[in-house]
């Protein structure tokens, strides 16, 4: 329960989760696309459990699991990038 907490707590209220992943995914800033990423990330990873333990959404699920295969996708390219 702690851990939820410090996940949502990072987001405001109101903010659905596609308009984070929607923003980090179209970010073109280098400067700015981390930080877009971690907050898409937290906001999914927080929705995520909003369904696991509500009103259970399989298609809501599959969207989540896709948006945070995709986040973790350009975090690792970005990494391997930086190491080149």
């Amino acid at each position: 329960m702690v851990l939820m907490n410090a996940v949502t707590s990072c987001i405001p209220k109101g903010i659905n989760w596609r308009v984070l992943y929607k923003a980090a995914m179209s970010e073109t800033d280098k400067n700015v696309i981390a930080r877009r990423l971690s907050e898409a990330e937290r906001a999914v990873i927080a929705r995520a459990r909003e369904v696991f333990y509500g009103a259970f959404d399989p298609a809501e699920w599959a969207a989540l699991e896709n948006a945070l295969d995709a986040l973790h996708e350009v975090k690792n390219t970005m990494q391997h990038s930086k190491a080149a």
